[in-house]
């Protein structure tokens, strides 16, 4: 059994849902399918629970109401039978019903989570209705009776393993199994989310669970491309990559897909594959566990970094100085993306910069310090063992006419990274084009 996973604008109007009904079944293999929010539907969640936060009933009644009528105006594009219509109808108003009540009570963080649940609870919905109607043999497994977050809000993995294996068994005989994306419960039995990576984690969890041939993940791009074809004329679709390259070029920029929601696959084997939803008979990206030897696959970039130079003669032969300079980023809670050392200074990146003015006061206790913003990184990914010869020189050569801050290598057999300022990032991206593909 395969997992498909469908985002928010492959079921943004009537006419996607049916397209994409179209793609789940005309091969007639059985799947698992899961689906995001209509597009749009989450920001108007999002701000039906602003409203409520900021105790202004009337604006989230408003807002309620708006978006009912929006989804009142698909039904009759996507449903030809008025029994049909009329069953989607009520389940939906029972639900926009249940919106307009949290305007009764004191808002909380446990209503908000289960507002921007309803979104992914009415595409669901309403694509099953539309596939039992076609003659389609599909049924909906909710998300929030099997997918759960252990007591660290991780997914519970053995959990979800067990509960999907009963609600399987117990409904088999079935051709598309529709299921919602993003949503959970937490530990407490509570609706809470997913989070990072929101469905593409949960199909990947499902794939993991159910030991999948294939888990795909259909978009509205040809898969992953080798550079930006924002800022690059030119770029191809990469047909293979590692989960490792995989996870380096979503981390650095690729926004096609979440750095961290593929690892469950990953761990239990599961090859994942990037569809396009508008040329669905294109080969895509596929994932997996191979590395494909001696080639440079892939070039992306991170924007709006910022540099933290440290520079300290106490540094010198010292223990304990770095030590001192991980635990200031710790106690802040702010990742570093590149390091680089010498005798005397280290230079970090960073680019969540909430607590920036902080970090950098307490590093002034340990040495002298300097901050360069509007940065960006610049990564290759592909096989880049030390072993291998001239992949290095070959990216450093393709940037000898940009100016570059940092060079980060040998931390990860995938991937070189070069800092440099956002005003030379197009020259960059354009400069690793030419000289590496």
């Amino acid at each position: 059994m395969k997992v498909y996973k469908f985002g928010g604008t492959s079921v943004g109007s009537p006419e996607r849902i049916k397209e994409v009904s179209r793609l789940i079944t005309e091969d007639g293999e059985p799947k698992i399918v899961v689906l995001s929010a209509m597009s749009g539907t989450t920001n108007s969640l999002v701000e039906i629970a602003d409203y409520l936060r900021k105790g202004n009933p009337e604006g989230a009644s408003n807002m309620v109401n708006r978006l009912h009528t929006i989804y009142k105006q698909h039904l009759p594009l996507l449903y030809s039978k008025e029994e049909t219509t009329t069953k989607v109808r009520e389940r939906l108003d029972n639900i926009f019903l249940q919106l307009h009540e949290f305007r009764t009570r004191e808002f909380s963080e446990a209503d908000e989570k289960a507002i921007l649940a309803q979104g992914e609870i009415m595409s669901t919905n309403m694509v099953t209705e539309y596939l039992k109607e076609c003659g389609v043999k599909a049924i909906l497994l909710p998300a929030l009776d099997y997918m759960r977050l252990d007591v660290n809000g991780e997914p519970d993995l053995p959990y979800i393993r067990e509960r999907l294996a009963y609600l399987l068994e117990k409904n088999p005989d079935y051709d598309i199994y529709i299921t919602q994306g993003f949503i959970c419960r937490n530990a407490d039995g509570q609706i809470d989310n997913l989070q990072r990576g929101g469905s593409d984690y949960t199909a990947s969890l499902i794939g993991a669970a159910i030991r999948a041939n294939e888990i795909q993940i259909w978009t509205d791009i040809d898969g992953m491309h080798n550079n930006d074809p924002r800022f690059v004329e030119g770029t191809t679709p990469v047909r293979q990559l590692s989960f490792e390259e995989a996870a380096e070029l979503a981390y650095f920029g690729a926004k096609i897909l979440h750095p961290t929601c593929v690892q469950p696959a990953r761990y239990a084997g599961v090859p994942v594959r990037l569809k396009n939803t508008l040329d669905a008979q294109a080969p895509g990206t596929l994932i997996n566990n191979d590395c494909e030897e001696g080639r440079i696959k892939a070039v992306a970039a991170k924007d709006n970094i910022t540099v933290i130079k440290i520079v300290s003669s106490r540094m010198l032969l010292a223990t304990g100085f770095m030590c001192r300079v991980f635990s200031v980023f710790d106690k802040y809670k702010t990742s570093i993306d590149m390091i680089t050392t010498s005798e005397v200074g280290v230079s970090l990146s960073i680019d969540n910069t909430s607590h920036l003015a902080s970090i950098v006061d307490e590093l002034k206790e340990v040495g002298t310090v300097v901050v360069d913003e509007g940065m960006c990184i610049v990564c290759v990914v592909g096989d880049l063992r030390w072993t291998n010869r001239g992949f290095e020189s070959d990216a450093t050569l393709a940037l000898k006419n940009i100016p570059v801050r940092m060079i980060s290598y040998g931390g990860s057999d995938h991937n070189i990274s070069f800092l440099v300022s956002m005003e030379h990032k197009q020259a960059a991206l354009q400069a690793l084009q030419k000289h590496l593909f």
